[in-house]
């Protein structure tokens, strides 16, 4: 929670000095905000051990950083970051959820027009006031007003990535109790939703009342809503509610089940459990008045005379018909990807250096990454071009030399992100993408393009011979931009025409392809990757993210190119 709230405190000071027109300084806070809120030991821990000179040691964080992080452990505040604040009052977080309002735009709406929120926002575009300033126009109204009715939908929603690590430790505090004989965290946490709510967490315990007095006194409870020895609710400090109930162990598996859901999975349960006369709820199957089902879900399933269907499946679309007929697929389980496919260093975007990226995917236990920096177009994400690209390569081969030498079962991919342009042309020429061991290619500009124009623009670039990878092929970003406007079946079907895999993005506000469309992928035949998206070693975790999201999809593993042995993979691709 402290990594999360200094990152978020170092995003604000980066715009806030962009917005003053700050040289250099707004983009090496966005940086370390960004290795802050990626770190896997909690900020407060790391300067217990060695002060701040340890805060010091964070990539991207230096002296200055480091004394306003202490200041922030020790008081709670930042006095810079108040400061800025007092000069443009505005809620910079919320502000900047609208697509197309960068910090310098907001500061025009809060200069003319006074806008500090978006409902400020919201009542400028209706009556028409931000269509007359410079710089805007009717269209930029029109966006601004579509996108506020675009984020009111994630209003109380939490995408999972950011909030996952935090959920597990939770647990894990909870799990460590010795009155705790098993806990679950179940809902759409469980179901591994894009984006989740409330939380519920489902224990078994003989003692049941110090397990709740432990909860309801964590530090980062703000408020208790209600504690019994059965059930206790608080609200966190990131906003969420959260439910722990206490449950006998013959029941755990139907409360399990209930409180995972979908509630229309349940509900076809329930309806399958009426016609064999049977009834279910959240304290187990009955036949009449007596249980026959309820210590586990398997039993359950078994009872009503399915297969066993994984939480990421229970959407209520078809899955009890496969378990019914015994058809209930073997999805690819967590942890195995082999390799990552898109990953941005630090010839690019990214945060580290290809020797770090080596390192931290050996340690994760993978065999192969590519490096996938972003070509010459993207000019905001420092793109390589053909002579930077060239070097980039060369470099790559010294250390796969140096891997081979040393006899280490490693390999690094030569690769990059590939600018799709307007008309659906690449952004580096044949000569060049022939070079590559891999190309993705992807959409990062003219979002607004009809449907038609979109979808012919996307095809096109398939179409290249040398295109493997579509990347995050919608373009959505959770909560913050819609996807953009494509005819999926039409792609799927050049995709599996054209031998072209569809990337799913693990990183946590993407994770696209959206479930449906991993889906209608695997039915049809095409083949898909599982890449982090990283752009600092810390994100290479996101990869079973993206695993749960393939899950959600109905996939195999041998759906999966980068979950196969490095040479298969290879002899896939196109080239």
């Amino acid at each position: 929670m402290m990594n999360e709230e200094i990152a978020r405190i170092f995003n604000e000071i980066s715009e806030y000095l962009e917005m003053q027109g700050v040289a250099f300084k707004p983009q090496a806070y966005s940086r370390a905000a960004s290795v802050i809120d990626s770190l896997e030991e909690d900020i407060s821990s790391i300067y217990k051990k060695g002060g701040t000179k340890a805060l010091e040691d964070i990539p991207g964080v230096g002296a200055s950083m480091a004394e306003k992080m202490e200041e922030y452990l020790k008081t709670g505040k930042i006095k810079y970051y108040e400061s800025l604040k007092k000069k443009t009052p505005v809620d910079l977080s919320g502000l900047s959820q609208i697509e197309g309002l960068g910090p310098q735009k907001i500061k025009v709406l809060y200069k003319k027009l006074g806008i500090q929120n978006v409902d400020d926002l919201e009542k400028a575009a209706e009556t028409g006031k931000i269509s007359k300033l410079a710089g805007f126009g009717k269209k930029s109204e029109e966006n601004i007003l579509k996108g506020i009715v675009f984020t009111k939908k994630f209003r109380g929603r939490y995408i999972l990535g950011n909030e996952l690590q935090w959920i597990e430790s939770v647990a894990a505090d909870l799990k460590r109790l010795k009155e705790v004989k098993r806990l679950d965290v179940a809902g759409s946490t469980r179901r591994r939703k894009e984006t989740i709510g409330d939380l519920d967490i489902l224990a078994i315990s003989s003692n049941p009342k110090p397990v709740m007095d432990y909860f309801v006194s964590r530090p980062w409870v703000i408020r208790v809503y209600g504690k019994g020895e059965g059930k206790s609710s608080i609200k966190a400090e990131n906003g969420m509610d959260m439910d722990l109930r206490v449950l006998p162990e013959k029941s755990y598996g139907a409360g399990l089940l209930y409180f995972t859901g979908s509630k229309e999975h349940n509900i076809r349960l329930r309806e399958l459990a009426i016609k064999k006369g049977l009834k279910l709820n959240e304290y187990g199957l009955f036949r009449g008045s007596k249980m026959i089902a309820g210590k586990t879900e398997e039993e359950i399933y078994g009872a009503l005379g399915l297969e066993y269907v994984p939480p990421e499946m229970r959407e209520d679309t078809g899955e009890l018909a496969a378990a019914i007929n015994h058809r209930v697929p073997k999805l690819i389980d967590y942890g195995s990807v082999r390799g990552d496919l898109q990953i941005q260093t630090d010839w690019s975007d990214g945060e580290n250096s290809i020797e770090e990226y080596v390192e931290a995917a050996r340690k994760s236990g993978l065999k192969y990454i590519a490096v996938t920096d972003h070509t010459k177009s993207l000019k905001i994400a420092n793109g390589l071009d053909e002579k930077r690209l060239v070097k980039q390569m060369a470099s790559i081969d010294r250390l796969n030399d140096e891997l081979k030498k040393k006899k280490i079962d490693f390999r690094i991919l030569k690769g990059a992100e590939v600018d799709i342009l307007k008309d659906g042309s690449l952004d580096l020429p044949d000569k060049m993408l022939a070079k590559l061991d891999i190309v993705g290619i992807a959409i990062h500009s003219f979002f607004s393009l009809s449907e038609k124009e979109q979808t012919k623009r996307l095809i096109r670039a398939m179409e290249n011979k040398y295109s493997d990878i579509v990347f995050h092929p919608t373009g959505r970003v959770i909560g913050h931009r819609e996807p953009l406007h494509l005819d999926m079946a039409a792609v799927i079907k050049a995709a599996k025409a054209t031998g072209t895999v569809l990337e799913i993005d693990s990183y946590p506000n993407r994770l696209d392809l959206k479930d449906e469309y991993v889906k209608q992928a695997v039915a049809a035949g095409v083949k898909l990757s599982v890449d982090s998206d990283s752009h600092s070693v810390s994100h290479l975790r996101y990869l079973d993210l993206g695993v749960a999201q393939a899950r959600r999809g109905w996939t195999k593993k041998s759906d999966v190119v980068n979950a196969w042995p490095l040479e298969k993979a290879l002899g896939f691709l196109k080239k």
